[in-house]
């Protein structure tokens, strides 16, 4: 997975911690979960905050 798996990366976040309400999770805990998700393997100094809240989004989605 590569940050730009935004949908993925959400699904997998959703499966590895569903009791977390993604609104409430501060963008560092974020960046560090999306990091060690299995699979995931891109450059973390790739990631921004639009990325971040890319995910978050999606993330928020995937439990709605």
């Amino acid at each position: 997975m590569k940050w730009t798996d935004v949908g993925e990366i959400a699904i997998e976040l959703s499966e590895a911690h569903p009791d977390v309400d993604p609104t409430a999770l501060r963008f560092t805990d974020l960046r560090d979960w999306v990091l060690e998700l299995p699979g995931f393997d891109d450059d973390p100094a790739r990631c921004g905050e639009r990325i971040l809240e890319a995910i978050q989004q999606a993330w928020i989605d995937e439990n709605a």
